[in-house]
């Protein structure tokens, strides 16, 4: 039984595959279409030595676009605050006067109950302030 060249590559395209869903390590996806574009040019009647050359090409110029496009996507996720992580540094708009003792801000659409960070600090309704801290259920403002 005579197999076919690309049907060869196919293979090792699908082979390459496996270990790409059990590490999800995309470099081997990038592997397996390098496989799949070689065996496009050994159905076409290219010689092995075009095909390994496509094969190498192809992972390669994969792997040099999609790795640093991934690597800042990932980056860029890791610095993304969420919750009450994303509430600091927001400023808002005092509500009921705001001293060490308490008071009420209007924070991102929600009205939270706040307290100065210095004790000497007061904000009168309409004032804007900064949140600096979220302590609890209370924002720290400045």
């Amino acid at each position: 039984m005579d197999i076919d060249a690309w049907v060869w590559w196919l293979i090792g395209a699908v082979g390459l595959g496996i270990p790409l869903v059990l590490t999800a390590m995309p470099e081997f996806g990038m592997f397996a279409v390098g496989a799949v574009a070689a065996s496009a040019v050994a159905a076409l009647g290219g010689g092995i030595v075009a095909q390994v050359l496509v094969f190498v090409l192809v992972s390669v110029a994969l792997i040099a676009v999609v790795r640093p496009i991934a690597a800042r996507h990932r980056a860029g996720q890791a610095g993304h605050a969420s919750g009450i992580d994303a509430l600091k540094g927001r400023q808002a708009v005092v509500l009921k006067r705001v001293s060490a003792s308490g008071g009420r801000i209007k924070l991102a659409g929600e009205v939270w109950s706040a307290r100065t960070l210095d004790a000497d600090q007061v904000f009168e309704p309409g004032s804007q302030v900064d949140v600096v801290d979220i302590d609890g259920a209370t924002a720290v403002v400045m």
